[in-house]
This record gives structure tokens, C-alpha cells and sequence, in this order.
């Protein structure tokens, strides 16, 4: 996300931080290819305008410009007001009010994303103890509550849905009374996306807004459309009494212009990101991390978060030590390019390390990304189990039938494996230099691990029995 925005950034960046002393002259010029970066990534001329005169005023003060690091006091000044035009910490759904679910209507435009969205907001909440219910109120777009009951099928999330041709505020209404009777925490409404400028259709959502009285008023903004979200949001602002933005598709070619500009212009917080196709790719908008990300800074709370969503731990283990002791297998290998993929793809994840800007871009030009991957996991999946496990099996013969299996040819099949014995030779050495301390390391770590879990069964009334479970 913000690729083009965050390369011009991040070379300002290095200049700024690569110079011992600054003047006022070394502010200007940076500044200038600020602004131009800014107004090239689809940002408001205003917003742009007094971005860099708020940057100014601050980086030319005597404590900045006479610091031991100049430069790196006017990237921080930059990355704090870059803070400050994204808007407010993020905040989740409240829970809900005493005696009813928390109601949270979700409104956009046509083609924004509106009904994924609200499947992946269900999924986000589900995932955090909450119980949501989800309301097929989109009565205008065809199979739109086909649609949607899909979704929740895929998160195991019920869908109240009328196919009797009601209108969409009485549809909603009777969706919170059902969640109210089924015990749901959080009623998701899916309202039909609308042009701005349909006023019957505008007016349908005001009614909707009214019978409902909803917690929360989400707008879903498409990223790719640039200003024209600010502009769909203002309507939307004046039509409803939203509480914050959705942002979908940051994960495309996205100049990231909206997101910098829709607080500024509209005083409205951008609650959620939507950051790929997936129904897990829904993050918390953190202005913090994504100004860390913009500037090449890294993620590494996002990182790990991903990392515990989506890796086994107990798993991951177990291949590290299978990968220290030189056991480490094709199936396994396919298990980590697997577990890349889920947590969303390799270009994404090196986005999230501290000052890797260079290196995603330099692997780009080599040829590794999703489609390198994607080939090396068709070279392994096309392989049978027996060759998979021990790879010595694979002669001329076979390394043929696995290359038109795959649709590669042989010289590909002949790489991988060779890359793979290398990288299994080079892990064996590691496990086992210093006397194999990495391995005992690991080991110690899992026994620690296994203690700790006795000890909270032990606490909670449990009698342990050796070889088997206890009782309370």
C-alpha cells in the first residue's frame, strides 16, 4: 500500500538522514519533493499545502536544525504530523449497551467492497468473543443477500435475511429485534450502496439510520478512487451521523491520497483498512503504524499480530527444530510458503520490517515475489508424498513428470532442489554448532511452555496424574 507515496518519502528520508548538518535552504528543497510527492499520491492541494507549512514551522526551530541529529528530528516531525492528519488512535466496536446488541449500519457507495466488508468486520469481532449478527438490508444490488449469506457461511455467522421484497428499514429493524431474541452482542447491517446524489436512495438510509439508531455509522470508501471518496464522504457526513471510515483495497495500487486527505477534509476517523481480498484482510486503522509504514519505518506490531493469527506455534517449532536437525522436508517447506500466503504475501510482510523499503523493491526486481513463490509451491505440490519426504527419489525421470506437472521446466525442479538441500546442509550446521544450542534452546522453551500450562491447570483445581489427564 502506498507504494509510489512511500518510495518519494522514504528517498527524501535518506537524503534527510544522511547529512550531518541542515539549513533552512536543505528543509525547503526536502519539503518541496514532499509536496510534490503528496499532490502525485492524489492528496488535496489545501491538505498538502498546509501539511508541509506545519512541517516547516516546526523543522527550522533552533532545537531541531541545531540538534546533534537533524535530520532525524525532521523525519520525526514529519512522522508525527503524518500522525496527526490520519486522526485519532483506533478504537474497536464498543460492546454493547445494556439490554440491546450494539447496532452498526455500514453505508458506501456502488462497488466499494461494502457487502465483503461487512462479512470481514463479523469475522474481526467473532474473533474477539463478540457475537455478531449479520442483516442482508441490500435489497437493490441482484444476489446481494446471496452474497452475503455466502460470507457467513465461510465465518460461521448467521444472516438475517428477507426475500419477501420488504423495504430495507423495516428489514433492519426486524434484524436487531432478532439479535436481540438470539442473545447476538452486534447486529452488522449491509445497506445498499448508493450514489450521493440518489436522493431516494439516501433517504432510504436515513430511514434506516432512524429505526435502528445505530452505535456506529461506518462509510466504506474504495481507496482506489482517490478524491472521490472525499467527496462521497462529505455527502455521506451530511446525510448521516457517521462515526468513521472503512477504507478498502489499500492492498492494490492504491496512491494512498484518500486516506491522508478523508480526516483532514472531513473530521471523520479512519476506524478500519481493508488490506486484501481475504475475509481475515481487515486491520485496525493505527495512524502510528501506518505513518511508520509510509515512511519505511516498519510494522512490527503488525507483523507479529499476523504472525500469531495466522502460525501455529507449537508447529513452527517443530519445524525449526525438524530444521536444525537436517530432517526438515519438502512438506514442511510447503507449510511455511502456505503460512506466508495466509499472513499476506511475502512483498507485504517485508513492507512490515524497520527500514526494509529497499529490500522489497530490490526483491521485486529479482523476481521474488508472490508468483516466485507460487511456482516453487506448484514444483512441491506436484510432487507425490513418498518424493516429498525424501527427495532423493527424484531422478531425470521424475524431476520430468514433476516440471510438466507444474508447468515449469526441468531446470526449475532441478533449482529447488538444490536450494533446498543447500538451505537444509546450511540449517543442520547452524543446529548443531556450540553443541547444538539452538536446538536445546528451543527445547527449553517448549518444557517451559508446558510447565506454565500445568501450573494454570494446577490453579484452577486440577490433579495432575503422570502419563495422563487429572481431575477437578
Amino acid at each position: 500500500m502506498f507504494d509510489s507515496l512511500s518510495k518519494s518519502l522514504q528517498a527524501v528520508v535518506q537524503r534527510l538522514t544522511g547529512r550531518g548538518v541542515l539549513t533552512e535552504k536543505d528543509v525547503d528543497e526536502a519539503l518541496r519533493e514532499v509536496r510534490t510527492a503528496l499532490l502525485a499520491a492524489d492528496v488535496a492541494y489545501r491538505v498538502a499545502k498546509e501539511f508541509c507549512a506545519r512541517v516547516w514551522e516546526k523543522a527550522v526551530g533552533r532545537e531541531v536544525l541545531q540538534a546533534v541529529h537533524p535530520g532525524q528530528q525532521v523525519v520525526k516531525v514529519v512522522h508525527d504530523e503524518i500522525v496527526a492528519l490520519l486522526g485519532e488512535k483506533p478504537r474497536g466496536i464498543p460492546p454493547a449497551p445494556p439490554g440491546r446488541p450494539t447496532v452498526v449500519l455500514v453505508a458506501g457507495l456502488q462497488g466499494s467492497g461494502k457487502t465483503t466488508t461487512c462479512a470481514k468486520l463479523a469475522r474481526h469481532l467473532a474473533k474477539r468473543g463478540r457475537r455478531p449478527l449479520l442483516v442482508a438490508a441490500d435489497l437493490q444490488r441482484p444476489a446481494a443477500i446471496d452474497q452475503l449469506e455466502a460470507l457467513g457461511k465461510q465465518i460461521d455467522c448467521p444472516v438475517h435475511a428477507e426475500r419477501g421484497g420488504g423495504r430495507a428499514p423495516m428489514v433492519c429493524r426486524r434484524g436487531v429485534e432478532r439479535a436481540l431474541a438470539d442473545g447476538r452482542d452486534v447486529v452488522i447491517l449491509d445497506t445498499a450502496g448508493r450514489l450521493h446524489v440518489d436522493r431516494e436512495l439516501m433517504d432510504e438510509v436515513k430511514e434506516v439510520a432512524a429505526k435502528t439508531s445505530p452505535d456506529e455509522v461506518l462509510l466504506v470508501c474504495d481507496a482506489m478512487t482517490g478524491q472521490d471518496a472525499v467527496v462521497s464522504a462529505k455527502a455521506f457526513d451530511e446525510a448521516l451521523p457517521l462515526t468513521g471510515v472503512i477504507l478498502t483495497k489499500l492492498d492494490g495500487d492504491a496512491r494512498g491520497g484518500a486516506a491522508l486527505t478523508l480526516r483532514e477534509v472531513t473530521g471523520k476517523p479512519i476506524r478500519f483498512a481493508g488490506v486484501g481480498e481475504r475475509l481475515e484482510a481487515l486491520e485496525e486503522f493505527d495512524p502510528a503504524r501506518m505513518a511508520g509504514r509510509i515512511l519505511g519505518m516498519g510494522d512490527v506490531v503488525a507483523l507479529v499480530e499476523r504472525a500469531e493469527q495466522h502460525l501455529d506455534r507449537e508447529k513452527s517449532e517443530a519445524a525449526m527444530e525438524k530444521a536444525f536437525s537436517g530432517t526438515f522436508t519438502l512438506d514442511d517447506f510447503l507449510d511455511q510458503v502456505t503460512a506466508v500466503e495466509r499472513m499476506g504475501g511475502l512483498k507485504d510482510l517485508v513492507s512490515m520490517l524497520p527500514g526494509a523499503g529497499g529490500l522489497a523493491e530490490e526483491m521485486e526486481k529479482a523476481g521474488v515475489n508472490e508468483k516466485f513463490l507460487a511456482r516453487k509451491k506448484a514444483v512441491v505440490l506436484s510432487m507425490t508424498p513418498e518424493e516429498r519426504a525424501d527427495p532423493d527419489l527424484l531422478d531425470g525421470s521424475r524431476r520430468r513428470r514433476v516440471a510438466r506437472g507444474s508447468g515449469v521446466p526441468v531446470q526449475d525442479v532441478n533449482r529447488l532442489l538444490k536450494e533446498f538441500r543447500d538451505a537444509r546442509e546450511m540449517m543442520k550446521r547452524l543446529g548443531s554448532a556450540q553443541g547444538g544450542a539452538l536446538g536445546k534452546l528451543l527445547g527449553r522453551g517448549r518444557e517451559k511452555r508446558k510447565k506454565q500450562q500445568f501450573r494454570r491447570l494446577r490453579e484452577r483445581g486440577w490433579t495432575l496424574r503422570p502419563g495422563g489427564s487429572g481431575k477437578g
